[in-house]
């Protein structure tokens, strides 16, 4: 089966499986415990807190381990309200955010705080003059994402940033869909939080990290917490977090090379769907993510275009929650206007390192044969 899931998860790599291997075996000890064999996991688990920062261009007491990127986006976002409440009650956010982001502001919504949803244009960006706009003096944070993981919409993060804190206000980036593809510079672009996440580059499942600038005041969750500084409660995951930075440096170390070669099997993806005798529309982007190609077939529910995928071998992605046969709308594509029936039909391939341009001829001729037995007025 040709994997075409990527933004979803990923496999892990044999470097990050050997490491997080021997961490296991030699770095076992609790990274809290006061004796030797603990401080040699606190030594490792510090060393991988250093290189994340170099990486990403950030303090290094600024960086939390976390199970991931939701976690790192939820425990980051209500730290920093609950911490800068004085300051006011609304939030500025868009509705293309991951559904970790979405549900958690629906909550604080009920909770008594304002909640601006930014209109975007058709591919899915943010106006500065929009976000300018909904800036008031009661605005606290505003969380808008780097990439959108449906349609690979890239935000102008840089611009965004330095517009925030010129005017006093947080900005926290869910950039789990942009770690190890493109760079990311926390101080260049004025971030102040930022998630990411291992599964998504390669490393084990159940890590991830969330920066919160040292600078800024928050609130731990749950009082008391020892670990992280508080940040979140258990054991240190000293293995995993090892596996993660591995995995981490491997694609930085390559990122520029492997950017070229997915953006050609993007372009040739692109150009051999829109070439079909079907009515396909990409959505997003010609300058989005390549990583990540969002798109509709015309009268076709997304979610059967996955199970029938699914039949000929490849493994796509819906691009939104499916239940039991009832397939949401794509909130992105609401977002962008479409009717709740389009917001139905999108699609995602996403592409990884082990993605070939064999993969790209041989999805390009199942999807032939799909709109083929799906539109019998184009059988040849």
């Amino acid at each position: 089966m040709i994997y075409l899931d990527y933004a979803a998860t990923t496999p892990i790599s044999e470097e990050a499986m050997d490491i997080y291997i021997k961490a296991s075996q030699d770095f076992y000890g609790n990274s809290s415990s006061l004796h030797d064999i603990g401080s040699r996991s606190l030594n490792l688990l510090e060393t991988c807190r250093a290189e994340l920062a170099h990486m990403l261009n950030g303090e290094q007491e600024g960086f939390y381990f976390t199970s991931g990127g939701s976690e790192s986006n939820i425990l980051a976002l209500k730290s920093l309200l609950d911490a800068n409440s004085f300051k006011g009650n609304h939030v500025i956010t868009t509705r293309c955010e991951h559904s970790s982001i979405h549900h958690l502001f629906q909550k604080m919504e009920k909770e008594g705080y304002e909640i601006t949803y930014l209109p975007v244009d058709e591919t899915g960006i943010a106006s500065l003059e929009d976000l300018k706009a909904a800036i008031k003096e009661t605005t606290v944070l505003t969380s808008i994402q780097y990439v959108n993981s449906e349609i690979g919409t890239i935000q102008p993060i840089e611009e965004i940033g330095k517009l925030l804190d010129r005017r006093g206000v947080i900005f926290h980036c869910d950039a789990v869909q942009a770690f190890g593809k493109i760079k990311i510079d926390i101080n260049q672009s004025k971030i102040d939080s930022l998630s990411i996440s291992s599964h998504k580059i390669y490393g084990p499942k159940g890590v991830g990290a969330a920066y919160i600038n040292p600078k800024l005041k928050w609130s731990a969750q749950i009082p008391a917490t020892a670990h992280e500084k508080g940040f979140r409660p258990g054991t240190v995951n000293v293995p995993g977090i090892a596996g993660f930075v591995t995995a981490a440096k491997s694609v930085y170390d390559k990122m520029a090379e492997e950017y070229q070669r997915i953006s050609g099997l993007h372009a040739m993806m692109r150009d051999k769907l829109t070439a079909l005798p079907a009515p396909i529309y990409i959505e997003g982007s010609s300058t989005g993510l390549p990583y990540v190609l969002g798109l509709r077939i015309e009268g076709m529910e997304g979610q059967y275009a996955m199970l029938e995928c699914n039949r000929y071998g490849l493994a796509v992605s819906s691009g939104s929650a499916c239940q039991a046969g009832n397939q949401e709308p794509s909130p992105t594509l609401m977002a962008l206007g479409r009717s709740e029936m389009e917001a139905k039909q999108l699609i995602r391939l996403s592409f990884g390192k082990q993605t070939t341009m064999e993969d790209i001829h041989i999805t390009a001729e199942a999807f032939a044969k799909l709109v083929e037995n799906y539109f019998p007025a184009i059988r040849r």
